[in-house]
């Protein structure tokens, strides 16, 4: 599984992300090379920064469990600045922080859920999964596990909570695909993805954009997989979420 691809699933927006999340922020600024220093450190003085006051010491409980300021602050962080460089790009106002509190304090909440319920199910990462994860996580930062976890620690994050967080992340992963899996798309659905991007690719040719060669679907055929699985992931990682936290006891402080 792509673990920097989940960032963007509704449930693992809070702390499961939060090793991809940390490694993410170095690797991004090795790459701004797109645009001029002069422009870039301008953009970066005006960024907006993130809003965090009346934050309360418990931000939800979930079933007994608190989710704590700490904890929150520390994934809000991390999503404000993915927000905020997408705002830039796009102009939008990041003035009123109201809503994206809300959204990651459901994110963790939603997170915290799924942990419970992989651990009352007996789900259990092993050594060689966790490696897996880890290797993976490494990868997509461009890094091999030393760098990864070196950039970690710089940022805060020690190797005993790097561990726990790929062990909670591995097992929630082995809990959705018990409960919902296997993710695995026909080709059926892999020909009609390819079909709609290729439409989508037309459409923008029609309206005068510039739209790149279109690849021939045997060698497209691997990454619209990743996106298919991705997106069943995605949909059965929310549809279990929703019926879990109809049984659970969840109170939300903000």
């Amino acid at each position: 599984m792509n673990k920097k691809k989940m960032l963007a699933a509704l449930a693992l927006v809070g702390s499961l992300s939060l090793v991809t999340a940390c490694g993410s922020g170095g690797n991004e600024e090795a790459d701004g090379s797109s645009a001029a220093p002069s422009s870039q450190s301008s953009e970066q003085a005006a960024a907006p920064s993130p809003d965090l006051k009346g934050i309360p010491d418990v931000v939800a409980t979930v079933n007994d469990k608190d989710i704590s300021k700490k904890e929150f602050t520390r994934v809000y962080e991390s999503q404000f600045q993915q927000a905020a460089m997408q705002a830039q790009m796009s102009g939008q106002d990041l003035s009123d922080q109201t809503e994206m509190k809300k959204q990651v304090a459901d994110g963790m909440v939603g997170t915290e859920l799924l942990i419970q319920k992989a651990r009352t199910a007996g789900v259990k990462a092993t050594e060689k999964q966790m490696d897996k994860a880890l290797t993976e996580a490494a990868k997509s930062q461009q890094m091999d596990k030393k760098e990864f976890l070196a950039a970690l620690k710089k940022q805060g994050m020690e190797r005993k909570t790097v561990d726990k967080q790929i062990k909670q992340q591995v097992e929630v992963e082995g809990y959705i695909e018990k409960e919902a899996g296997p993710f695995e798309p026909s080709e059926k659905e892999l020909k009609a993805a390819y079909k709609k991007a290729e439409d989508a690719q037309k459409q923008q040719g029609k309206s005068g954009e510039d739209a790149p060669e279109m690849p021939k679907y045997k060698d497209a055929k691997s990454q619209l997989k990743q996106q298919l699985v991705q997106q069943k992931e995605n949909e059965a990682t929310q549809t279990l979420v929703k019926k879990l936290r109809k049984d659970a006891d969840v109170k939300i402080n903000l």
